[in-house]
């Protein structure tokens, strides 16, 4: 009986609301019909079928009632709260619709989608994801506006985690690529979101921050065809979150992480002309005197940075930095025969590093390495006896090349059993492990080809420095740039290769002669949602994946 007076009920309402609709499509002066308007309201307070009717008809009149603009928005949000999944989205597919006419809504609507997309329903999430494209096509800059605040900066800080990440994931996969279309007027809206993104860098993790910065390189402002001030001012946002103003310590990791990534997502700016003085001044000043205190899985990162960025250094900078850079380099190239075996790949590194620097002030390795440059400048000091200095970095350079010819033999034996072990392969797991030696030995060979290339020049007493393209590093030959070779975990340590250890040739000890160069990068910066946000020091999040300890200051 009560489920029979039950849909009598249910037939009853949504007759009277059809009654409304009717009434309002008809009325040439609609707001003249607010009883109307006030009876979709209500049922939207009644049966489930009632509140999908109503879902549909509030929206849709909304713009004729200004008066009751507060209490239709409220009923209808209630809406999207409701148990059923059918009224829900039925309620999110319809909140567009107040925007429509009145974009004074837009900002409010935003919100509320953002705060929908943390949905486990698929239909429900799906609803959300084209509603907000809805509102990013009537009003790119109102919508944009909104969605970021979601994200936060410092002053105003998200105050849902999880909300954050599904709206920096809409704008990762849903925005981003689309941009072209959305993006307009393009210059107008490319510099507005491009400093909605600045605001937000204050606060995001590494892989978010990369995330952002490949964004900001793809657009138009930004360009082949970009003055130099847009090249500075991709530096500057770089130069900020690797915290170049903070006090430098060397036990804290997650500075030297986000330091070395920072300098290799620099370096295509560089190249186009952009000034790298501020990272090296910091890098001389800071880092390269600690050198030996580093930890050892970011010591060859630092030197594989040091000799990409080498090349496109000024003589002022270079002049500064060359002093310890020569220290360091004879700190690896051993005097002597010690028994110790060579770092091949640091010393690769600093070889390149060295040249391209002395490239540029030639005179300067006078002091340095007891040459005879002569420029006719004061900082030639050919006057002064330099001569233990030049036989001491002699024969540095001449027990190296020993070092590396005798590695490259075993290298060149190494291969050749390699060759025969897999002509016996059987498996392919065993055909795939001995490619893997056959490719470390190759990026070995590399190594030691490029350190006799660079030291042959150095003996005499006034040198040619290299200071071209002629000698490809070895690790940039081994792999395409920004293609990791291998996926490693955040927070993991790389496997010990030849490839990517510490460059210890002839032992296959640590790292080996080759790697990514922006390996640690991918490593710092994989994975949008790792970690949480803990905020015990600084703006709350860490660099890279091992949680948002420390944060971008």
């Amino acid at each position: 009986m009560s489920d029979a007076l039950s849909a009598a009920d249910d037939s009853k309402h949504i007759e009277e609301l059809y009654k409304y609709v009717e009434r309002l499509n008809e009325a040439t002066d609609k707001s003249q019909n607010l009883k109307d308007y006030q009876g979709i309201i209500d049922m939207a307070k009644m049966s489930i079928k009632a509140k999908q009717l109503a879902a549909q008809f509030i929206p849709r009149f909304f713009k004729f009632f200004p008066s009751l603009s507060g209490s239709a928005i409220d009923t209808h949000l209630d809406l999207i709260e409701v148990e059923e999944l059918g009224v829900r989205v039925q309620a999110i597919r319809g909140l567009p619709l107040f925007c429509k006419d009145t974009p004074e809504h837009i900002a409010k609507i935003v919100d509320i989608l953002g705060q929908l997309l943390v949905s486990d329903e698929f239909v429900e999430r799906d609803a959300v994801h084209k509603a907000l494209m809805s509102l990013l096509t009537q009003d790119v800059k109102a919508s944009l506006t909104g969605l970021f605040k979601h994200i936060g900066c410092v002053d105003e800080p998200s105050s849902d985690e999880t909300i954050r990440e599904k709206v920096l994931s809409f704008i990762r996969d849903k925005v981003f690529p689309i941009k072209a279309e959305l993006l307009k007027p393009q210059d107008e809206m490319e510099r507005h979101i491009t400093d909605l993104i600045k605001k937000s860098l204050e606060d995001v993790t590494g892989a978010e921050f990369r995330m952002f910065m490949d964004f900001l390189k793809s657009l138009s402002i930004f360009g082949e065809k970009a003055p130099p001030e847009r090249m500075k001012e991709l530096i500057g946002i770089i130069e900020g979150q690797a915290d170049l103003d903070a006090q430098f310590n060397v036990a804290d990791a997650d500075h030297i992480d986000r330091l070395i990534s920072c300098v290799y997502m620099a370096l295509p700016f560089v190249v186009r002309g952009a000034s790298s003085s501020k990272f090296l001044n910091y890098l001389n000043k800071h880092i390269i005197p600690v050198f030996d205190k580093l930890p050892e899985e970011r010591k060859l990162d630092l030197l594989k940075a040091l000799a990409e960025i080498s090349p496109y250094t000024t003589p002022q900078d270079s002049r500064q930095i060359l002093p310890n850079v020569v220290q360091l380099l004879k700190k690896y190239m051993p005097r002597k025969k010690t028994g110790e075996e060579m770092n091949f790949t640091y010393v690769e590194c600093l070889l390149y590093t060295f040249h391209h620097l002395a490239h540029k002030v030639p005179n300067a390795t006078n002091s340095l390495c007891g040459y005879k440059i002569v420029t006719g400048q004061p900082s030639d000091r050919l006057g002064e006896d330099f001569s233990e200095l030049n036989k001491d970095f002699t024969e540095r350079l001449s027990n190296v090349e020993e070092l590396t010819r005798a590695t490259m033999k075993k290298l060149t034996q190494g291969m050749a059993e390699h060759n025969k072990a897999m002509a016996a392969a059987k498996s392919d797991e065993a055909k795939d492990s001995i490619k893997t030696q056959k490719q470390n030995t190759t990026t070995g060979l590399r190594t030691c080809n490029n350190i006799l290339a660079m030291t042959k020049p150095l003996h005499s007493k006034t040198p040619s420095f290299i200071g071209d393209k002629s000698i490809n590093l070895s690790w940039k030959e081994a792999t395409k740039p920004s293609v990791p070779a291998t996926t490693t975990a955040t927070g993991g340590k790389r496997p010990i290769t030849a490839a990517n250890g510490s460059g210890n040739v002839a032992s296959k000890k640590g790292r080996g002669a080759g790697g990514l160069p922006n390996q640690l990068v991918n490593r710092a910066l994989e994975g949008l949602s790792h970690g949480g946000r803990s905020g015990t020091r600084g703006r709350g999040r860490g660099w890279g994946g091992r949680g948002r300890g420390r944060g971008f200051r």
